[in-house]
């Protein structure tokens, strides 16, 4: 890969030399969905398919874009200040916003850049393909300038790149899993808090399985911002009786006593789930450390199925993914993941099963929804980091 993009850099540039190359995996969430911007905890991993990235400075005050992904928008300049949203930038918005958020922070970009990117994460498919170039857009400034900055703080420099810049209204999952991932480990992270702890993924006789959708969605024109909306009136009704400051903070039992203080019935559903798919992070993060594997993938099933009743996130290709995945032998468990909308499912399939669940699920979908989905057996990587 870094051969690849070498040779790129070198065409797009005229020289690679003095080049450096960086990387930031895709991640995708074992379980915890829709709880990270209620307070409550996470539980993703790091993959070893990602976005890669060359950059080098350069003396023309200006940053100069290029990605393998989208040869057809040649290359995209911008002036290295005053960087602003443009929507003809397309997916240079997602760097130029790290640019931008880095300097709302007080760090100074003081030359230009010339930065080729490509990304072996589908566009579109949940797996935080842009949350991958937002934190290796960061690395690379932290690299190239010597900003004084922490993994951690790379993970929420990008994270309001994303909110305040492009306009989604993301928790800091996605960022923080990619930023902070460790080969072979999940991370529980407490979204409340940042505090975090690395949970071995031992999966001994089983695999991580994605099966993309091919649904495209943008988060920003989805229904999330609303998702987050609905929760934080839901919070601002049961905070007139208890005095909380996040969804997360409640047991299951304390929302039963408290949920008639939310007036709609559709917000009360959202927070239901927000509340209830929390207390099924925590308990599958201890099923896994306790070697239940079945729990674990019970969990994983139950969190589905209130992200489809009771979040109302899923859609016709997520639940026919998830559906199809419950009927196969050697399935231990199988959700949707990511924002939803759209994107893919995260099922545990035993080893001696893969193949026959690919063949099968990949079948019964085309047959209904009319096209192919792609499936991936993926491995558990390390977080985002300069290559050499």
């Amino acid at each position: 890969m870094r051969k690849k993009l070498m040779e790129a850099f070198e065409q797009v540039f005229g020289s690679n030399d003095g080049a450096s190359f960086y990387f930031a995996p895709g991640r995708v969430n074992l379980i915890g969905e829709h709880t990270d911007y209620n307070g409550g905890h996470v539980f993703p991993c790091a993959l070893t398919i990602g976005t890669y990235a060359v950059a080098r400075k350069n003396n023309d005050n200006v940053m100069r874009f290029y990605s393998l992904n989208f040869t057809a928008l040649g290359v995209v300049t911008v002036p290295a200040e005053n960087f602003v949203y443009k929507k003809e930038d397309n997916w240079c918005n997602y760097p130029k916003g790290v640019m931008w958020a880095f300097e709302q922070k007080g760090y100074k970009i003081t030359s230009g850049l010339d930065i080729v990117y490509f990304g072996n994460i589908p566009n579109g498919s949940g797996l935080s393909s842009s949350a991958s170039i937002e934190v290796v857009t960061s690395v690379i400034l932290k690299e190239e300038f010597g900003f004084d900055v922490s993994m951690i703080d790379i993970s929420l420099i990008s994270q309001l790149a994303e909110n305040k810049f492009n306009g989604v209204n993301c928790g800091i999952m996605d960022q923080f899993a990619i930023a902070m991932g460790k080969k072979d480990h999940a991370i529980f992270l407490d979204t409340a808090d940042l505090s975090y702890t690395y949970a071995p993924i031992a999966l001994e006789n089983a695999k991580i399985v994605i099966a993309c959708s091919n649904k495209k969605r943008g988060l920003a024109d989805s229904k999330y911002n609303e998702r987050r909306s609905q929760c934080e009136t839901a919070l601002a009704q049961i905070k007139e009786k208890k005095n909380i400051n996040s969804l997360g903070e409640l047991s299951e039992e304390e929302f039963e006593q408290l949920k008639d203080c939310i007036t709609d019935e559709t917000n009360r559903r959202r927070a239901k789930h927000a509340v209830y798919e929390n207390q099924r992070t925590i308990k599958a993060v201890k099923a896994l450390e306790e070697n239940n594997i079945a729990l674990f993938g019970q969990l994983m099933n139950e969190s589905h199925i209130s992200l489809r009743d009771d979040y109302e996130v899923t859609g016709i290709e997520l639940d026919t993914l998830v559906e199809e995945a419950w009927k196969q032998k050697g399935v231990i468990g199988s959700r949707m993941t990511g924002a939803g909308f759209g994107g893919c499912t995260v099922s545990i399939v035993e080893n001696d099963c893969i193949d026959a669940f690919i063949e099968r699920v990949g079948t019964a979908y085309e047959e209904k929804i009319g096209y192919k989905a792609d499936f991936y057996v993926v491995e558990v990587g390390d977080g985002a980091r300069k290559l050499g």
